[in-house]
């Protein structure tokens, strides 16, 4: 295992790196601890040697950017996903060659898929989790947590090749190949960051307009205190504090302190600025309060509808349990219910409904064209 601290060393790996056609690659992130989610640790491991890039000491890992994107070199990742979105938003790397060995167990009909579950049944070692949700931003890391980071990809590569081989052996290999390309695409989403966080705590649905206003006002100044921590918000104050201080709507900190489900020592600690926020949502005039908006109408109901959408769920479930799938993942329900919408009569129409695969259609697509005509 090598440490890598400086930019000249980044520079090796990724020389190093152009002469491996696969290597094995994870990322540690703060996001459980601290409110600025990023990459902490790259690790990246061949068959022959693991390296961990510091990533809070170097910040530039240009270098490795091509290697990563070159289309012809594998790289193999256990549930990519968010390390997809971090890789490309703090560091620019995109990877040209995905082997997800998560999405592999999937396709496989595995019931366990966890990395250490999958390690322990394929290549019968088992992974120790206890800093599965350590503070990776902490500096130094110790000698224990960079050995565990190490594990997380010293043996995806071996792992990758038994997955390979099964799903060569299932007839499933193209399947994956599929779902690997549709991943390589997976990028950072912003779009929630509208800054109406508060409107999506859960258990809200009974606060009136005032105390939505309350609400709202404690959500934004934890969202600061946090911000200028750098700590989890759930580190400052929990939703359920917020809530019921919201509900109370406390007008001092005596107030506060009588309020059920706000502990002593978060009023010690907050009550002055809990209370001002409060405050502050009082004081707003009528006109000024938050409304909900409204989701869209349900629909009238539809029996033919809905005895499509049961037909093409008899259908799905047949065909997933025929080939060990689990039944969500082989088609998920919105994508019946665009099938039943659409009402597509070719193959060709199937591939035309939203998110829908050519490895989808080719294991269960005849089945639902002949139950639609």
């Amino acid at each position: 295992m090598k440490y890598i601290t400086n930019e000249d060393e980044v520079g090796e790996l990724a020389e190093a790196l152009l002469e491996e056609p696969l290597f094995a690659a994870d990322t540690e992130a703060a996001g459980y601890h601290r409110y600025h989610d990023r990459i902490c640790l790259l690790q990246v491991s061949t068959r022959e040697q693991t390296y961990l890039v510091d990533t809070l000491t170097v910040k530039n890992l240009s270098a490795l950017s091509p290697v990563f994107a070159e289309a012809g070199r594998e790289v193999v990742l256990h549930d990519a996903d968010y390390d997809l979105r971090l890789l490309a938003r703090d560091h620019d790397i995109r990877i040209g060659g995905l082997f997800d060995t998560k999405l592999a167990a999937q396709l496989l009909g595995e019931p366990a898929f966890g990395l250490g579950a999958l390690v322990e049944k394929y290549l019968e070692l088992r992974l120790d989790k206890k800093y599965q949700r350590a503070d990776w931003a902490q500096r130094p890391l110790p000698p224990e947590m960079l050995s565990y980071a190490a594990e997380d990809t010293r043996h995806l590569p071996e792992l990758r090749d038994r997955l390979k081989a099964a799903l060569e052996s299932a007839g499933r290999m193209h399947w994956a190949v599929e779902e690997f390309e549709l991943r390589e695409h997976t990028r950072w989403d912003t779009s929630q960051a509208n800054g109406e966080g508060y409107l999506r705590v859960k258990n809200t649905r009974d606060l009136t307009a005032r105390q939505m206003a309350a609400l709202r006002e404690l959500y934004e100044w934890r969202e600061g205190l946090a911000e200028r921590r750098d700590v989890a918000t759930f580190r400052v104050v929990g939703n359920e504090i917020l809530i019921a201080t919201a509900r109370s709507l406390p007008r001092d900190a005596r107030s506060l302190a009588q309020t059920q489900g706000v502990p002593a020592s978060i009023v010690e600690r907050y009550g002055s600025e809990m209370v001002a926020a409060v405050g502050r949502a009082l004081a707003l005039d009528e006109a000024d309060l938050p409304r909900r908006q409204r989701g869209p109408r349900r629909p009238p109901p539809d029996a033919a509808f809905d005895e499509t959408v049961e037909r093409l769920k008899k259908i799905r479930d047949a065909a997933a349990d025929s080939l060990a799938l689990d039944r969500g993942f082989l088609m998920p329900r919105q994508q019946l219910e665009a099938i039943a919408r659409q009402r597509p009569r070719s193959e060709a129409d199937l591939l035309e409904v939203p998110d829908m695969r050519r490895w989808q259609v080719e294991a269960l697509g005849a089945a639902l064209l002949e139950a639609l005509n």
